[in-house]
């Protein structure tokens, strides 16, 4: 079981393998480095430990409107690397104080001193520290005096993209590439929240959705449009078809709403919870001439849908 722990809680572990980063989407990229990380702890009988930080580092260095959307918050990460098999996720609260941290002394008083390090695995554009002063001829330099080896991981790439957490983003919130999301997230995206009452217009055309409010409102919304996705509700998995929009043949507001359709339940499920995966963007949300002529689109919607979630099996 991945421990998740605050650095004012860790125990000192001199046999320790550890890596440093946000993490954030437990991309295939990270899984690379975090396969050699566990690989690395097996081989000296010691610890794997991820350090990580909360908030993401850019929101503090470059203020409020610089909010960073989140592909997996760190309670999503601590359940991915438990699944990895890490050994402890340590969790730094990143403030303005811990920003002005030089890259020497982070390696020094924290990694090595508070947590301890025999392995040190560290990705091959990672920066840290001040002013992300701390790169891998850091982390080399000071294995010379603190003693520990160096494991240094180079970039993965998938579909001729380089993985990273911000061209994952820019697929989902510019493009709605829900495919190339997955194909370099190593899995669908993921999206969770509680079923709230809405106006109830899907019930009259005969599709009717759940409204989700999501859990956490700094995680990463798809592009508007319809997507093909699949709903589990407790341990039961629906396929089913999900709008992101602001539903203009409906209303002339501008609310940003999620809605899913899920095919095949009949039952009440205000105040549940939906965990929702996206599997592949159908269209862009539009205007239609009524609700008949949005109730037709609909139905080549759901056709749409069926077509892509088969597709998988």
């Amino acid at each position: 079981m991945t421990t998740l722990t605050y650095l004012d809680d860790v125990a000192h572990h001199p046999a320790s393998a550890v890596t440093v980063g946000t993490f954030d989407g437990v991309h295939l990229g990270h899984r690379t480095l975090i396969q050699k990380l566990v690989e690395k702890a097996r081989e000296i009988n010691g610890r794997s430990v991820l350090v990580t930080f909360n908030p993401h580092p850019r929101e503090v260095l470059h203020g409020s409107k610089n909010t960073v959307g989140l592909l997996t918050t760190i309670e999503e990460r601590a359940e991915i690397l438990h699944e990895l098999g890490v050994d402890a996720m340590v969790v730094i609260p990143f403030d303005r104080d811990f920003s002005l941290l030089s890259s020497e002394d982070f390696i020094q008083k924290i990694i090595y001193q508070k947590i301890g390090v025999e392995k040190f695995i560290i990705g091959y554009d990672h920066q840290f520290g001040r002013n992300r002063e701390g790169t891998i001829k850091t982390v080399n330099d000071l294995s010379k005096i603190l003693g520990y080896d160096v494991h240094l991981v180079e970039a993965h790439e998938v579909e001729h993209h380089t993985v990273s957490s911000s061209r994952i983003r820019r697929a989902l919130i510019n493009e709605g590439d829900a495919e190339l999301a997955a194909a370099l997230l190593g899995r669908p995206y993921p999206l969770s929240g509680t079923v709230v009452h809405g106006d109830k217009n899907g019930r009259k055309i005969g599709y009717p959705t759940a409204n989700i409010r999501i859990s956490n409102h700094r995680k990463v919304i798809p592009k508007i449009g319809v997507y093909a996705v699949k709903a589990r509700l407790a341990e039961k998995v629906y396929d089913g078809m999900l709008n992101i929009g602001v539903r203009p043949t409906i209303t002339e507001e501008k609310e940003l709403r999620i809605e899913v359709n899920m095919f095949g339940i009949d039952e009440e499920i205000y105040g549940r919870e939906l965990y929702i995966k996206f599997y592949k963007r159908i269209r862009d949300e539009q205007k239609f001439d009524g609700l008949e002529a949005l109730k037709n689109q609909l139905a080549r919607d759901k056709s749409d849908c069926i077509k892509a979630l088969k597709a998988l099996t």
